[in-house]
């Protein structure tokens, strides 16, 4: 893994970064996450916070899309923005109409009946995850929190979107980075606690 925060930064962000929340972001929506950038270019960016994860089953929310309820388990909280719609992330192995590709074979949305469809027949190695809003930045604005440092650079890892502990995502990745990090790994959410 690797660190960008020098001035070739916007260079290395694209669509499949993650973005690791450097220990000095305190908003409480982004404080500790990880965000798999899913869309990025001169208009904006879309994300997802891939290391929260909701007491919601699937079930729940789509109660109808019964090949997703074995697969799915558990919804995440995407982000902040609009909270009440649902994306799907997977990494099948069919291919999905209308799926947007992320990285290595995983994919964001797609045709809802096809990718139930897949999920239930259900390859071992299918990945699928379903969250609840999303995080999104407007034209310049991700660019701004980067060069301000709130944000680590990473690249996207099957390993860390699909962890299947998602609260030691952010501080293995802290100790992986070694240094500094290293320290902030077991800092609790509010430092304030300590």
């Amino acid at each position: 893994m690797y660190m960008v925060m020098d001035e070739n930064v916007e260079k290395q962000v694209g669509k499949g970064s993650l973005l690791v929340a450097s220990p000095n972001l305190r908003d409480p929506n982004f404080c500790q996450t990880v965000v798999l950038l899913c869309e990025h270019g001169p208009g904006g960016s879309l994300g997802l916070v891939v290391n929260r994860r909701t007491d919601h089953h699937i079930s729940d929310l789509l109660p109808q899309a019964t090949g997703f309820h074995e697969k799915g388990g558990l919804v995440y909280c995407g982000g902040p923005v609009q909270k009440d719609g649902l994306l799907i992330l997977s990494r099948v192995s069919a291919e999905v109409q209308e799926s947007q590709p992320v990285f290595d074979g995983v994919c964001l949305g797609g045709d809802l009946g096809a990718l139930e469809k897949v999920s239930a027949e259900g390859e071992p190695g299918d990945l699928i995850r379903v969250y609840m809003g999303y995080a999104g930045w407007a034209s310049g604005q991700l660019q701004f929190e980067l060069a301000t440092g709130s944000w680590l650079v990473l690249p996207a890892d099957l390993k860390v979107v699909f962890a299947r502990d998602p609260l030691q995502v952010w501080p293995t990745l802290l100790r992986a980075l070694g240094g500094t990090y290293t320290l902030y790994a077991t800092m609790p959410p509010n430092p304030a606690l300590n």
